[in-house]
């Protein structure tokens, strides 16, 4: 059995672009990130801090984003179906055109949420 080991990172706003398919991205800090057009589909960002991120038009379907901090972020156009998005938190996200058939909101705090 391959034990795996959860290692901080935090790479406030210096990340471009990721194309990163089912990674496992837990619990990292990727604070006011640039990830446009980035590729996360399937990902597991539980945990994962993307206070004002722009993820405009990335690919989240599918994600794991159970209690990710997403205050401020820029989600416009983002692909959100069928992600999980439980106890997220949402507030002052811009989420203006995101697709969102399928995605799990429980919990998630919405407030000052723009859909």
């Amino acid at each position: 059995m391959v034990r795996q080991r959860t290692v901080p990172v935090t790479l406030t706003g210096g990340v471009k672009h990721m194309n990163a398919p089912n990674a496992q991205l837990v619990s990292i800090v990727l604070r006011y990130g640039m990830l446009r057009n980035s590729n996360l589909s399937g990902a597991n960002l539980s945990g994962t801090d993307l206070t004002g991120a722009n993820l405009i038009d990335a690919n989240l379907n599918g994600a794991d984003l159970t209690g990710a901090i997403l205050m401020r972020a820029n989600l416009f156009g983002a692909d959100l179906s069928y992600a999980n998005l439980t106890g997220a938190n949402l507030q002052d996200a811009d989420l203006t055109d995101a697709n969102l058939t399928g995605a799990n909101l429980t919990g998630a705090e919405t407030a000052s949420a723009k859909f």
